[in-house]
């Protein structure tokens, strides 16, 4: 009798593996890159895909929703590029310089140069390079260890930028980060991208997507932050009309020195599958952090955040508010854990999940946690669930108000209240303007 062996490896699984075997000797980096795309793609398979079992991803099981895994995204051709630069030159984005990665690669032609102060470089110069720090920063080796899809970036990623602010420098205008795709046909996309921010700088960097970028397909990003001590940094992010059947995971992460102020704003709707993680770090005392979003979801969409903040030096305040908006039969996930360390007082943090819930089929699982290891502290987290408020329904119809317009009048008012704390007119009036069209779409399904 013969054994046979049985594989409890997904098709997708298998199909990575393969990408990995393929794609490893073309990928950037010098030889301590290469090795450490090995370790984190051996990461990645003693782990695989994750699934219902693992607590951080208990509500979106990848194992089973991402089904297969899209072929490695080629290197976009001159003529794609040219279609994508007919679309940038008629997109309408805040004034400041722009950044474009296509398909996962940095494509400096179609990128502007950053002011005084700021420099930027493609992730595979700066691999190829191999400066012992920036690697380390990239490697962030001390975050989300044991996330196997932060391993399937590292041991996968094919491109990015790197932005080097100079200490004291001053951004005035806004650093685009655009994502755009070229491809065909549906392909896998993966990139990871820096952004070292020196003592005392000042930087606002937002994410965004152009026509398609990041909206078909599959895509695995990450996005890193490394702030010095003093600095003032604002981010923001587009993850928006994703189309169905897509899959985009997004990782964002932040350490952050001494009497830092940094905040970060997000607005998440489409289709398909979305999932952003953030993982936060305040090393350094008396600093300040932010992070709010704003999820608007419907049909079957499925948008999970899921936060780690940690709070090590002392003094410092940490503020996490998410609001979702969820129709028909979407679903939402909020999970959000607040660590503060032994040593780590006077703390402040505070965390809070609201949700309106506008059909009787979407679901909403709200998870938040406190860990505290410290005596002298003040931490709290909540989490709320309801409809719209019918008494403020029924002032504003008594007073000659449709009930469909008294509804888009409220929601747009509970969600786009926190894109006003961005800091940026124009930021603020895109967001506002990619709110009032996701409720206008709504209307007029109903």
């Amino acid at each position: 009798m013969v054994a046979r062996i049985v594989s409890t490896r997904t098709d997708a699984e298998v199909s990575l593996a393969d990408t990995f075997g393929s794609a490893k000797a073309t990928l950037p980096g010098n030889a301590v890159v290469k090795e450490m795309r090995e370790t984190a793609f051996g990461a990645f398979a003693a782990h695989g895909l994750p699934h219902r079992r693992i607590e951080a991803w208990h509500y979106t099981d990848l194992r089973s929703m991402m089904r297969e895994a899209l072929p490695l995204a080629p290197l976009p051709d001159v003529r794609a590029l040219e279609a994508v630069r007919v679309e940038l030159a008629a997109a309408i984005l805040p004034a400041g310089p722009r950044l474009l990665i296509v398909d996962g690669t940095y494509v400096p032609t179609l990128s502007d140069a950053l002011p005084e102060g700021a420099t930027v470089r493609s992730l595979a110069d700066v691999l190829a390079e191999g400066r012992a720090d920036l690697i380390d920063k990239l490697a962030a080796a001390k975050f989300a260890v044991g996330d196997s899809i932060v391993a399937l970036n590292a041991a996968l990623m094919q491109d990015g930028v790197v932005i080097e602010v100079a200490p004291g420098a001053v951004i005035a205008e806004p650093i685009h980060i655009v994502y755009a795709t070229a491809a065909q046909t549906p392909v896998a996309r993966f990139f990871r991208s820096l952004v070292v921010v020196g003592a005392g700088a000042k930087i606002l960097v937002t994410e965004s997507s152009l026509g398609a970028g990041g909206r078909v397909g599959q895509t695995f990003g990450a996005l890193i932050f490394d702030v010095a001590d003093r600095a003032e940094v604002g981010h923001t992010c587009m993850m928006t009309k994703t189309e169905p059947g897509s899959l985009r995971l997004d990782t964002f992460i932040a350490e952050l020195g001494a009497d830092v102020t940094f905040s970060s704003f997000a607005l998440v709707h489409g289709e398909g599958l979305m999932r952003r993680q953030l993982f936060l770090r305040c090393v350094g005392d008396n600093t300040k952090a932010a992070l709010n979003g704003v999820s608007l979801l419907k049909g079957r969409d499925h948008a999970d955040t899921t936060l780690d903040v940690e709070h090590i030096g002392l003094g410092c305040e940490g503020r996490e508010t998410f609001r979702y908006i969820l129709d028909d039969s979407a679903t939402g996930v909020f999970q959000g854990r607040i660590r503060v360390a032994p040593g780590a007082q006077k703390t402040d943090g505070k965390m809070m999940s609201r949700a309106l819930l506008l059909s009787d089929d979407v679901v909403m699982n709200n998870k938040p946690e406190l860990e505290i290891f410290a005596d002298d502290v003040a931490c709290g987290h909540g989490a709320t669930c309801g409809g719209l408020n019918e008494d403020q329904l029924f002032y504003m119809q008594a007073r000659g108000i449709s009930r469909a317009e008294a509804e888009s009048l409220l929601l747009e008012a509970f969600a786009s209240e926190l894109a006003d704390n961005i800091g940026h007119e124009g930021l603020t009036a895109a967001f506002r303007a990619e709110v009032a069209d996701w409720l206008a779409a709504r209307t007029v399904k109903g």
